[in-house]
This record gives structure tokens, C-alpha cells and sequence, in this order.
């Protein structure tokens, strides 16, 4: 599970919004291969985007962090803090 915190400057939502719709494409052809569960925008109490989580499901650490090299939200500089941790979906 990766959370995305986005910056807090001025021009933080223009960066994401440059970039946004790369992101989505990218995150549609991982979701489409099995590499994304799911994932969305954390959202401020006024409805901002202020960060992402994303699950993904790559067989190891290593793996993630190749694919991570194309997300341009890394990239972009849209994401200021990201902290990755293991995820498990509950079998309810």
C-alpha cells in the first residue's frame, strides 16, 4: 500500500494537475494487468486533493520499486512524503 502525501505549496495542485491524466492511464494499465487492486485521492476536510492510496500487488519490494520509477506523480513532483507498507485484503 503506498499513501501519497502531496505538497503544500502554492503550486502543488498545478502539479498534480499536470500530470493527473498520465497517472490515471498509467494506474488504468496496471489495474487492467493485476498490478493495481484499487486505489484513490485522500481528500482535505473541504473536498482538495491532498494525497493518494494506492494498493498495488507486486510479487516483492523490488518489483514495486521498478515500476514506482515511472510514476509521475513521483516524477512530477506531486508527492511530497510517500510511505509504502505491506497490505494484506482481508478474506471476508
Amino acid at each position: 500500500m503506498l499513501i501519497g502525501y502531496d505538497g503544500t505549496d502554492e503550486g502543488a495542485m498545478k502539479r498534480r494537475l499536470k500530470v493527473r491524466e498520465a497517472h490515471l492511464e498509467n494506474i488504468a494499465v496496471l489495474k487492467k494487468c493485476g498490478g493495481c487492486l484499487f486505489g484513490g485521492a485522500i481528500l482535505s476536510d473541504e473536498g482538495k486533493m491532498i494525497g493518494s492510496v494506492i494498493v498495488y500487488d507486486f510479487p516483492d519490494r523490488k518489483s514495486l520499486d521498478e515500476k514506482l520509477k515511472e510514476e509521475v506523480y513521483i516524477s512530477g513532483g506531486v508527492w511530497e512524503k510517500i510511505e509504502i507498507k505491506p497490505f494484506r485484503i482481508a478474506k471476508i
